[in-house]
């Protein structure tokens, strides 16, 4: 009987012991996301509705605009707007997103903040291929700088640099400095250059989502992969629009992405690119926009960006207490921001409402 007592006694504890385990693994993996995932949803309410984009379309005057814009979340950076140039108020809207960006540090679990940071990093690869492209072509660089990056110090030094060489300098001890040795010394082109720094990149994006476990790894490698097909296909499309070669292409591209682009390469025309493309998982895209594409391509680009957007919005439907929600976010977020800022520049040009209305609603 003891025996049997002891038997009994040993497997309850197993159990317990299981069970404990697997409560504490599910409440260390959703819990965390309790708060934010509520915080994010409420920031999601407030983004600007269409309506709402037609009325600050009706705006006229860049003074108006910023009024119209005072019970928003940009009401805080657009304060200190004082001359209203379509300058200071696109640096007041690119301080509100990184605002949005330190706030999703705060609230996120620290397992996931590290992604944001690299999400960042995307800012820093676009200001520097805008600062060394500008550089090249005696332009003032300081006006392509947007103000986002981990790395923006450094990006407005090198806007400030005398010299390319001066750029490297500063460039010294970062992942960007061997292609931008590279370039100087004549072994890059430009195009190349910028390639590079895109490689690093994603390199850095999709090392992290595979570093990930469970649910995480799945919307990280999804959102990553994703993009980068989003960015060979823009390539190629644009490519085969300049009458390049496939041998002139493959350097272009950023390894990967889900698709397998050899058949994308070879195809003779912007028509046939489209066409091999409707048979790939993005054909919906392609579907939906392909007699504007053979028009305007950027179409494409704007519909691969809500694409992507509603893959991750259906990821967090699935996995509501996950990184899926304020990733959606973030991605929604800096769309707004690229719309109101195009707006701007719009309204500063003297542009009337309806034709503000018709760009704006085209801008991914």
């Amino acid at each position: 009987m003891n025996a049997i007592e002891g038997i009994l006694n040993t497997t309850l504890g197993i159990v317990f012991t299981w069970v404990g385990w697997k409560t504490y693994k599910i409440l260390w993996k959703y819990t965390p996301y309790s708060y934010p995932n509520a915080r994010v949803r409420a920031m999601e309410a407030k983004l600007l509705t269409e309506q709402r984009f037609n009325e600050l379309a009706e705006s006229r005057t860049l003074q108006n605009f910023v009024a119209s814009l005072e019970d928003t979340d940009y009401k805080e950076t657009l304060s200190n707007v004082s001359s209203y140039s379509v300058e200071e108020i696109e640096r007041a809207l690119d301080a509100s997103l990184a605002k949005t960006y330190e706030l999703m540090f705060k609230i996120l679990p620290k397992r996931s903040r590290d992604f944001f940071r690299l999400l960042l990093e995307e800012w820093d690869v676009r200001n520097i291929a805008n600062v060394v492209k500008a550089k090249l072509v005696n332009e003032p660089a300081s006006d392509y700088v947007i103000e986002l990056g981990p790395m923006l110090p450094k990006v407005k030094a090198m806007a400030e640099a005398k010299t390319l060489e001066e750029i490297l300098v500063i460039l010294e001890g970062t992942p960007y400095e061997e292609p931008y040795q590279k370039l100087i010394m004549g072994n890059i082109d430009v195009r190349t250059f910028e390639t590079e720094l895109y490689r690093i990149y994603y390199g850095k994006l999709l090392n992290y989502a595979l570093s990930r476990k469970d649910d995480e790894r799945t919307i990280l490698t999804e959102f990553v992969k994703l993009r980068i097909d989003k960015l060979n296909v823009m390539t190629i499309l644009r490519a085969k629009m300049a009458g390049l070669s496939a041998e002139e292409i493959r350097p272009m591209l950023i390894e990967g992405g889900y698709l397998k682009l050899d058949s994308l390469l070879h195809v003779d025309s912007l028509d046939m690119a489209l066409a091999e493309l409707d048979s790939t998982r993005y054909g919906e895209i392609i579907r939906e926009v392909r007699e504007d594409a053979e028009k305007d391509i950027s179409v494409i680009e704007r519909a691969f960006e809500d694409y992507i957007i509603r893959k991750i919005s259906e990821l967090d439907r699935f996995y509501p207490l996950s990184i899926a929600a304020p990733l959606a976010y973030i991605l929604k977020k800096e769309r707004e921001v690229r719309k109101l800022r195009a707006m701007v520049k719009l309204i500063g040009d003297g542009l009337e409402p309806e034709v503000i209305k018709e760009f704006v609603g085209e801008v991914a």
